[in-house]
């Protein structure tokens, strides 16, 4: 089974809902035009990232509000699957979000676990663990930018069975000495590849580019093979364009055997160590 995946980075104007939500539905529809079955937006998209409260108040959504309704349309319409960020409205709380969404409607609903920076005077942290979704193509995981840098979130996505995992990122500096290193990647692009190694999944991560009221992105949108392969990206720290891979989902799978005995997920020496999630270990 192979599937087309569609990075589609580009810099969300803060606080401007209903124009960034037309700019996702484009975004979609022009990957769709270049044979995408998976699209991935960025981080925030329909909000914008900012983190100023009231305009993240004027910006936030129910889960099942208009930006699941315009998704929802055009998944159904042209028979892709999206996966983008929103600001949630819940229990009177904000979320940094992610939803879902395919051709019959809603598939999956991710909060933040991990907030970044500024993010905690306004966001709660996410409450809804990391599950894993089965797709027509494969398992698909979702985590959200800064999720990126605990080993554990990758690793419990692939542990529970995940190929691929889409990550919405707004990248920015403020973690690594040095944004770029001397071949250009930054330090959450290197992770992501040694990630996608390590755990032996795809890692596709679509970020914000650009600059806006104050916040300076990174780009460097990529799409990681579970070998550690790059075969998408980085994109530019100020390009608005998308890039594209097909995806091998039996890859994925027979990364998990390296030789007859090289096997990483049987060589986890369980008796020593192990990842517990919802009650279940791993």
């Amino acid at each position: 089974m192979t599937v087309r995946v569609a990075l589609a980075q580009t810099c969300a104007t803060p606080y401007r809902p209903d124009q960034n939500r037309a700019r996702s539905v484009a975004l979609v529809e022009a990957a769709a035009a270049d044979g995408a079955e998976l699209v991935i937006l960025p981080e925030l998209m329909v909000s914008g990232y900012g983190v100023d409260r009231a305009g993240l108040e004027a910006s936030a959504e129910d889960l099942r509000g208009p930006t699941l309704e315009a998704w929802h349309d055009v998944a159904a319409r042209l028979g892709v699957h999206v996966v983008g960020g929103f600001c949630e409205r819940a229990e009177g709380r904000l979320f940094n979000a992610a939803m879902m969404v395919g051709p019959g409607g809603l598939v999956g609903h991710y909060r933040k676990l991990h907030l970044f920076d500024a993010e905690k005077t306004v966001f709660s942290p996410g409450d809804l663990g990391l599950p894993v979704y089965d797709l027509p193509f494969g398992k698909l995981g979702i985590c959200v930018c800064y999720d990126l840098r605990f080993v554990e979130v990758v690793r419990v996505l692939a542990l529970r069975g995940a190929d691929l995992i889409a990550v919405p990122t707004a990248w920015v500096g403020g973690f690594d000495a040095n944004p770029f290193d001397a071949m250009g990647y930054i330090g959450q692009a290197r992770g992501a590849i040694v990630q996608a190694n390590l755990s032996q999944v795809f890692i596709c991560c679509a970020s914000q580019s650009g600059a806006v009221e104050g916040a300076r992105f990174l780009g460097s949108s990529l799409i990681v093979d579970p070998y550690g392969t790059v075969l998408a990206g980085p994109l530019g720290p100020d390009a608005e364009e998308t890039a594209l891979a097909d995806l091998s989902i039996e890859a994925s799978r027979e990364a998990r055997i390296r030789s007859p005995l090289v096997r990483p997920r049987e060589d986890r020496r369980t008796d020593v160590y192990r990842l517990e999630i919802d009650g279940a270990a791993y």
